[in-house]
Formats: C-alpha cells, structure tokens, sequence
C-alpha cells in the first residue's frame, strides 16, 4: 500500500498526469511432504475440555497472497502511466501471474475501494469469476481468487484524529448476489482523497507528450483522463441509508472501522477483514495506537493480521519515541538513545553542522528552533526544517535499528506485538499473523525470487530520462505553455523500504474455497517473508489432544508446545518447463520477467527457532514494554537442510494468574533479498549509522542494474496460542 506520502507525491501526479494529457512446490499442488493429521479447532475460544468430537482429517500447506492492487487502483493507474510506469496491469494479469508465474495456490484481489469506479468493480467481480473457471474442478482447483478490496484510511496528517490502520476486505463467495454490488472506502478518511473537480486535459502539453515517440502513444493519458471523468461523474451513496436500498452506481464509503463492520453486517455476506499497513510512518502519526481501535473491533471479521509485506515488517514492539508531550501536552522531540535517532533530534543536528562561524548561543537557539518545528510537522515535510539536506545527510533517524526489514519511520504501537498486548476491559484482540504482497503491479506473490527491484517490489520513481526528454522539447518548442510547472520530486528515503513481499501459509483440509476460507478463520494460518517455509506450531496437552496455531484454550497445568520447521526449496534460475509451453514467450516475458517459481531440490537451512511470549496487559496502565518477551526462547537448528524440532514448556504458566500469547519464529540461513539494507549505512564501532547510501528508485543516483541485494534471514511467523489459565475470566 503507498502511504501517506502520496498526499505529497499521488496527488501533484495526478495533477501532472492530468496536465500531461494526460496528464505450487508443483504446479497447483501446494505441499504434502508430512502430512499432520490434527482434530478442528473451532473458530472462537476452544476450551481444551470441549473439544470432543473431532474430525481426523489430513491437512496440508496451501500458500497464497491476500494484498494484490491493479491498475484499477487509483494510485497503481499514476504509477503505470509512461513517465513513471511501463503500462497497466489489469485484474486478469494478477490471475495469470499468480497461476504461472509465483505459482500461488490463492490470491485475492483489494483494489483501493475509495476511486473504484461501479464499472470498475463489475469488471473486477467478473475478472474474479473468470479466473476461477479457469482453475479446473471446484473441489480441486489449481488456483483459488478471492474477491476482495482495501479500505484505506490514514490520518497521518490529521494527528489529532484516530487511526485505524488500512484493512483488506476478503469474501468467501464469489457469486452475483452473494457479494457487495458496490466496495466500501473510507471516504473523506482515505488516504487518496481528489480535489473537488477535475480539470480537462492541458491540449497544448498533450502534443508535447504527442511529440515525445520515447514516451509512447498518448492512449494511457487518455484512458487515465477518461477514468477521472468517469470518477468525477460518480455521486456518493447517500449516508444512512441501508446498504440493499442504495443504487449501484455510486460510490459507497465508511469512515471509520465501526460503520465498515455494520455496513458488512448489513449485507450478511461471510468476510474476513485484515488491518494492514498500521506501523508505517508516512500512514500514522507519531502517536498512533492500535490499542484506540479495540471499541470499533470486531473479532469474528478481523481475526487476522498482516505482519509482513512488501511495504516491511510491522511485528516488533519498542519502545521508542519520535515525538514526547510536555506536562502542557506539547510535542517535544526526545533525546536519542543508543538504538534509535528521532528525526526531529537528526534536524537539529544538521542545522548544527550548518552554522559555520555563527556564535554557538545563537546556533544552540537555532538548533532547538528547528527541533521545535520539525514535531510540529506532518510526515514528509522535513525538507521545510533543512532546506537542500539530502536524504543521505538524515542517516537512520526514524527508523528501527536491528529489526528485520522493517516498515518505514516506524510507529512501535501499531505493532503486531503491541496489538496482542492491550487490553481495554475485557476487549483484546486474538490475531493470527500473516503475510502478502501489496504489489501494485497486479504481481500477486511476487517474493519467489530477489530480482527486478521496481517490478516484483513497488518503489517508484520517474523514468531516468525524463528530464533529458524534457530539456529536449524545450530545444524545439520553448513556448512557456509547454513545459511543466510542477516539481518533480525525487524519491527519498522511502524508496528503499520496499521489498519483493510475503506470503499467507494456510494448513487446509483441502485446496477448494471454502477449506482454504475456514484455514484462514480459525487462524491456522502462518506468515512467511516471501520463501515458502514449512511450519507448524502446536500446544501438545491441549485437553482433547493438540491444538495447532491460533487455537484459544483454557488450561490449568504447564503448556507443552512443538514446533517443527522445514526451510524452502533454493529456486533455479528460468521458468519450469509447463509454463514455457503454456504461457506465449511475450506474455511470459512481460508478466514474469523470465522468472518463476521454480524450486530446485536442495532446501535452505533453518538456523533457529525464536519463540515470543507476550502476556496482555492486566490493567491499560501496565507497559507494554514489560510484557513482550521478545525473544523468550532460542533453539539452535541442526546444521543440515533437515528441518528442525523442537518441544518447550512454560512451567510459569500455572499459578500466574494471567493469559499468555505464544508464537515463534523459524529464521533461515542468510540469502541475499531485495533492499536487504534499505539505507546501506555504515557504522562505528557501536553500530550507529555514520553514512547511509539509500537506494534510489529515479534521478542520477537510480542505477537501474542495482537490486540492492544484502543478506538477510528469510522467516516464517506462526499465529500465536491463545492461554488462559482455567477459572481466570477473559
């Protein structure tokens, strides 16, 4: 998802664009190496005492991408336009990629629902229905699409407001009559919010782009300008007014995620609802908790949890600051500590290093000045405190130090860790953890192979020769009309924190719909950062016997668990030989890049297993910070591709008192990743960042044959076990 910073980036392309013209392991089959037969855990709390009658049914591991933007996503249809992007990617390329090319077993479909056109979305629910008819039979398919969008709040800018994370909005069905006939958005609360009316098209600037045969036909420009003619013409549902009687044709929105939740009761249509997107910077402000959100939560749709995609990791819990309040309620900027620089300590210090000869009272005074405006700010902005710094001269400050690749200008209490510890009252939320994408090129699980940084992952940038071209037209038509006035900015910092993506593993009882659906409810599912990891994670003294991943069980004596890893298949280089045959050499070019899912037979080794042990908050004064376990066990793996096993006890666990949220962690041997080290800095002799070298995505700094690769642990997160010691309440 593209944060905030497109109020400052999507918006001036779109007004350019508007000025311009314009503007599986196997094929399907998932893996069955060791099946694990286990009894259902029903979706909500499972008592260990009451689960009697189960069902012995084998289970396997179907790996799927549940986060997939198209060009029917407002801000995917700037970034595929000619000066930034090479074409669009509509919903039937997201289906042939996942079938082809990342060889997915799942895929869902979550176009930004804010600017989804009612044309838009009839074609997006038949593009759904296409590609599983596609899939052979129902109850074996080789792929399953699940129709879906994104509600996509922020209020990043509006700090004084409540942020409630972006959401994915899954739906078991497919069938006319049995889904929405309009997307919910967010609506003024989006994050991709137009201006009250669109202007028409700048002829004078079209015949520059016209001109330009390097910038390709005008066709796109026209077609984008066609869209936000077609989105200006498209009211807004009126509020209030039941979900069934509103018409089609409008543009229905929910602003917050209490008025979402009725808005899908009112339509009684089976859904999940996954929050996404929480810990990244440009989309919450500094102050944001994800514990605000527990009166508006629903926890039978919102039973999952994203910790991992394309935009970074959003797991950890740390306590650190960006901004601090005075006893008035100010905004301060905090010290540094050894870990972590706030952005705002970092503008005082370059504005330290510009004094020169100026008297030091006088540059202290200017040095606190800046630190007092930079809080002030919105994210973004931070070119108004240090006008001409380089995002090279800002080093690390904002972001996590030592945590794996991770979400950028972090914000620690919209962590996955952090929403497992809180508590209001009797309210907490029971997540389980998975992965996906967010790919805005219709590249549905593009993590298989670390390569071709700005197609499998998403930064942006305009083409590297679009000054050259401009300076060009300026030599045979210097007219002032022609040329235009916007800036064009360069990608900064954030460019280098997107990666190639994750994956959702589900243990389903079979490949269909509906087994893959039930999988994703009852939390029996795991994240992965792209590899296709094997996983399982069960609590052995269940009661009525084991109780895999995301199981809620009362239990009155020590927890024993299990935990069995095996690494993924090392890929080889091409695309498996059926592929070849089926796809056409340019379509196999053009979606695929020459490159598939295409598993060799050596498996990577897992090195270690980390287990985290959170205990919810008792009371909303208790810090968080004391209860994240993080980690509360290691286990060292053996030193061969075998996988690794291993049991643990809690022997605490009686006689606390308290619950307790398990998961764990399987990390894999180093292997090199896309933006591996987003800010490749380095660093002295205590690890602080004393030179960054961001990898860019545009301009004279963007090498266009530089993935920026660096080694990093490829993982798999479990969803946790929920523990309550018996005779506690919940």
């Amino acid at each position: 998802m593209i944060g905030l910073l497109l109020r400052w980036v999507l918006l001036p392309c779109l007004a350019l664009a508007i000025l311009v013209g314009l503007f599986v392991e196997g094929f399907g089959a998932g893996w069955t190496g060791e099946l694990h037969p286990r009894g259902e855990i029903a979706a909500g709390r499972v008592p260990a005492a009451a689960v009697a009658a189960r069902v012995e049914r084998q289970k396997r591991i179907l790996f799927g991408d549940l986060h997939v933007h198209t060009t029917y996503s407002s801000d995917a249809f700037v970034f595929s336009l000619p000066f930034i992007g090479k074409g669009a990617y509509p919903p039937a390329d997201a289906c042939d990629f996942a079938r082809w090319c990342s060889e997915l077993d799942f895929w869902s479909i979550n176009d930004h629902a804010e600017q989804l056109t009612p044309r838009q979305w009839r074609e997006t629910r038949e593009a759904i229905r296409e590609c599983n008819a596609a899939a052979g039979e129902p109850a074996d398919p080789d792929l399953v699409a699940f129709l879906g969008w994104e509600w996509t709040q922020s209020s990043a800018a509006r700090p004084s407001e409540p942020q409630y994370a972006h959401k994915n909005v899954i739906f078991v069905d497919q069938e006319e009559g049995r889904v929405p006939t309009r997307p919910i958005g967010a609506g003024k609360a989006g994050l991709f919010v137009l201006p009250e009316g669109i202007p028409g098209p700048a002829w004078d600037l079209l015949r520059v782009a016209m001109a330009h045969k390097d910038l390709g036909s005008p066709k796109p420009y026209l077609d984008f300008n066609r869209w936000l003619e077609e989105l200006a013409a498209t009211p807004d549902c009126a509020p209030g007014v039941p979900v069934r009687e509103l018409p089609e044709g409008c543009l229905e929105s929910a602003e917050s995620p209490a008025l979402l939740f009725e808005k899908l009761d009112d339509w009684g249509f089976e859904s999940l609802v996954i929050p996404h997107g929480a810990t990244w910077g440009i989309h919450a402000p500094p102050g944001a908790d994800f514990g605000a959100q527990l009166e508006q939560h629903d926890p039978e749709r919102q039973r999952l949890f994203e910790v991992y995609s394309g935009h970074g990791t959003g797991e950890v819990f740390r306590d650190i600051a960006h901004v601090e309040r005075d006893g008035e309620g100010r905004p301060v900027c905090p010290e540094p500590s050894a870990d972590f620089t706030p952005c705002c300590w970092r503008a005082g210090e370059l504005i330290r290093e510009r004094c020169g000869d100026v008297a030091p009272a006088l540059c202290e005074e200017r040095v606190q000045r800046a630190r007092r405006l930079f809080v002030g700010l919105p994210p973004g902005q931070a070119e108004r405190i240090v006008p001409g710094a380089t995002p090279e001269e800002w080093l690390e400050c904002g972001q996590l130090r030592d945590a794996f690749l991770p979400t950028f200008d972090y914000r620690p209490r919209m962590s996955a860790q952090y929403a497992l510890a809180v508590r209001r009252d009797a309210r907490a939320f029971r997540f389980g953890l998975i992965g996906s994408s967010d790919n805005h090129k219709a590249r549905a699980g593009a993590g298989y192979k670390e390569f071709a940084r700005k197609a499998m992952a998403d930064p942006w940038g305009f083409r590297d020769d679009w000054n050259e071209l401009l300076a060009r037209d300026e030599e045979r038509a210097p007219e002032p009309a022609l040329r235009p006035s916007l800036p064009l900015p360069e990608p900064d910092r954030n460019q280098a924190y997107y990666y190639t993506g994750g994956l959702v593993a589900a243990h389903a009882v079979g490949r269909d719909r509906r087994s893959i659906f039930d999988a994703l409810r009852r939390r029996e599912v795991y994240a992965t950062s792209g590899d296709r990891i094997l996983l399982w994670f069960d609590l052995e003294n269940g009661g009525a016997g084991p109780a895999p991943m995301g199981a809620e069980v009362v239990l009155d004596e020590a927890p024993r668990f299990r935990v069995r890893a095996v690494g993924a298949f090392e890929e080889l280089p091409g695309c498996p030989d059926y592929t070849r045959r089926s796809l056409a050499p340019e379509r196999l070019a053009r979606l695929c890049l020459g490159e598939c899912h295409n598993p060799g037979e050596r498996r990577k080794r897992i090195e270690r297993i980390e287990v985290v042990r959170i205990r919810p908050q008792a009371h909303p004064a208790e810090p968080v910070s004391e209860l994240v376990e993080d980690p509360w066990r290691v286990f060292p793996c053996p030193s061969d591709e075998s996988g690794c096993d291993v049991s643990f006890r809690d022997d605490g666990f009686p006689g606390s008192g308290r619950e307790a949220v398990y998961y764990v962690r399987a990390l894999q041997e180093p292997s090199l990743a896309v933006n591996g080290d987003p800010l490749r800095c380095a660093r002295d002799a205590s690890g602080a960042c004393v030179e960054s070298r961001p990898c860019y995505a545009s301009g004279p700094k963007h090498d266009p044959d530089d993935d920026c690769l660096a080694p990093v642990r490829e993982r798999a997160w479990s969803s946790p076990i929920f523990l309550t010691p018996g005779g506690a309440e919940r």
